[in-house]
């Protein structure tokens, strides 16, 4: 293995260490866990290091999802204890969602740097014009659709979260309550999916970015980055709780329109990069 130059690797866990403490905050403020949050920290701490281009957007993906992979397992263990996950609609959307996984780790192989950014800058704005106008209020149906539109349903969050490097969590919640779920009972059922989503795109990620190594940062395996999953995975797991803190205090629709605002300038500054 090439020695890594200690100046370059101290800049690297100080701006992770920075990014975990600001991940973890925000996480908290805004009751999420996910690359939502993580990608564009990622992207910014990855900027600043040197990373190229090209590679950078992926870097941020597959980092981001094997961050999620613990906190999605203590998340949903927590909800399956709670009671409040619907274990048939888990064990329905696995098999898809981890096809669709797949598909997306694959696609980092071969795909531009501007394909990732595009879907997730597209995908979080309309994320937030919906949570900014019309917030819980949309219901499509008052039942869940059959087997194979459910199916279908959880092929494409799996490949979303694969290209975006989040743990599906917002995009099953959403999907889940446009057909009349209860926000908790959506939000435990949701949790379910990031375990297999965390853990297949990681794999996924570093076995498509090992062409790539010479652009990577010290001690990154393909498209992971495993200081950034050893400094930010436990410092913002602390940190949330100060986030948190801060919630509490604001209304529901406060931290609605706020998170709805964060994702917003999130996806512009992600597609402007494109």
């Amino acid at each position: 293995m090439p020695s890594v130059p200690v100046g370059e690797l101290v800049v690297l866990v100080l701006a992770v260490t920075i990014g975990g403490v600001v991940t973890g905050i925000i996480a908290g403020l805004f009751g999420v866990g996910g690359g939502a949050v993580l990608v564009p920290v990622l992207f910014e701490i990855f900027r600043l290091v040197g990373v190229p281009d090209a590679v950078r957007f992926q870097l941020c993906v597959g980092t981001s999802l094997a961050i999620i992979a613990p906190t999605a397992w203590r998340s949903y263990r927590s909800h399956r204890v709670a009671g409040a996950a619907m274990p048939e609609v888990v064990r329905l959307w696995t098999a898809p969602v981890v096809i669709g996984v797949a598909l997306g780790a694959a696609l980092a192989v071969v795909a531009p740097s501007a394909l990732f950014k595009i879907v997730f800058g597209c995908t979080a704005g309309l994320t937030a014009l919906k949570m900014l106008i019309l917030g819980n209020r949309l219901v499509i149906a008052p039942t869940l659709p059959g087997p194979w539109p459910m199916r279908a349903a959880a092929f494409v969050i799996g490949l979303l979260s694969s290209l975006m490097g989040v743990g599906g969590g917002a995009l099953a919640t959403m999907m889940l309550t446009f057909y009349g779920t209860p926000i908790h009972a959506a939000v435990a059922t949701s949790a379910g999916l990031g375990v297999p989503i965390a853990v297949t795109g990681t794999f996924g990620y570093m076995l498509a970015g090992l062409p790539h190594m010479r652009e990577m940062p010290p001690f990154s395996i393909g498209y992971v980055s495993l200081v950034g999953f050893a400094v930010i995975a436990p410092i913002s797991t602390w940190t949330a709780k100060f986030g948190a803190v801060i919630a509490h205090r604001l209304s529901r629709r406060t931290l609605e329109v706020a998170f709805g605002l964060f994702l917003l300038g999130t996806a512009i500054r992600i597609l402007f990069s494109v």
